[in-house]
């Protein structure tokens, strides 16, 4: 059974969502529950990692509450705690009362692209590896530096890339990506998700023989045992359903070996997020 390390859940009615704005994201600004979680899973998953959509404990809360409704489907929640209070040891440890497996900020949008060098964060993240949770890293080309920076100098902590570091596929970037990934992938305690490939190409043009060449580039810097599937659910749907990036998946780990895809399609989840 696969593992989904990545989806996420929402409701427009309950809070906004900043990123979420414009025409573009119109398309997917509804409500997203469990129950159609289930619906555009299938059969094929049976764990999966929920997580953060905006800057909220409140949401963390909600999340650690619908994973342990969730009959075990969400087995752990990616959530969300400001690294840089004073006392984020103490929030840590009352969120993991839940199933908190990681820890995620949306440093894409910090308009600071050294963000992630600040003291107060860095502070904040050895309080999160001396708990055994893992952090997220959810970054573009204007923050990669700083991330590269980070997991050199905080080698305590399990750091999970997100989407591949969003490659702009759609114009065809490679270079820096390509290089910082090797880089990243030198840090032994990184390892990288094979998900959201599909929204980083242009949404109503892509196929595998257009992003085969990031995926390779991947799972050769990293080895399978590094490297994660994650649906991007429901934001992959700007460019295609969850099936659509079940039957991708498939089609580019179609050269791997059995426990290679076995690794990808649930181990190194499991390892790294320390699920049940």
């Amino acid at each position: 059974m696969i593992v989904d390390a990545h989806h996420h859940l929402w409701d427009p009615a309950v809070r906004t969502y900043p990123w979420m704005a414009g025409d573009a994201l119109a398309p997917i600004r509804r409500a997203y529950t469990l129950a159609d979680l289930r619906v555009a899973a299938g059969d094929r998953v049976g764990a999966t990692v929920l997580v953060q959509t905006v800057s909220s404990v409140t949401e963390t809360e909600e999340f650690l509450a619908t994973a342990e409704a969730s009959a075990g489907l969400v087995a752990g929640v990616v959530g969300w705690v400001d690294l840089t209070r004073p006392d984020v040891d103490v929030e840590l440890d009352r969120l993991r009362a839940g199933p908190l497996v990681g820890v995620r900020h949306q440093v894409e949008d910090e308009p600071d692209p050294d963000w992630l060098l600040r003291d107060e964060v860095t502070r904040g993240l050895a309080d999160l590896g001396a708990r055994g949770l893992a952090y997220d890293i959810l970054v573009r080309a204007p923050q990669r530096a700083a991330a590269l920076a980070t997991v050199r100098r905080c080698d305590d902590v399990r750091f999970v890339i997100d989407h591949a570091g969003k490659p702009a596929i759609g114009s065809g970037e490679w270079e820096p990506w390509a290089s910082w990934i090797v880089a990243m992938a030198r840090c032994e305690g990184v390892v990288c998700k094979l998900s959201g490939l599909i929204t980083e190409a242009v949404w109503d043009d892509w196929d595998a023989t257009r992003i085969r060449p990031y995926a390779e580039h991947v799972l050769s810097a990293f080895g399978a045992d590094r490297v994660m599937f994650g649906s991007d659910w429901p934001v992959c749907e700007l460019a295609g359903c969850y099936r659509d990036v079940l039957a991708l998946t498939d089609e580019l780990l179609a050269g791997c070996t059995a426990i290679e895809r076995a690794a990808v399609l649930g181990g190194t989840a499991r390892r790294v997020y320390a699920l049940p």
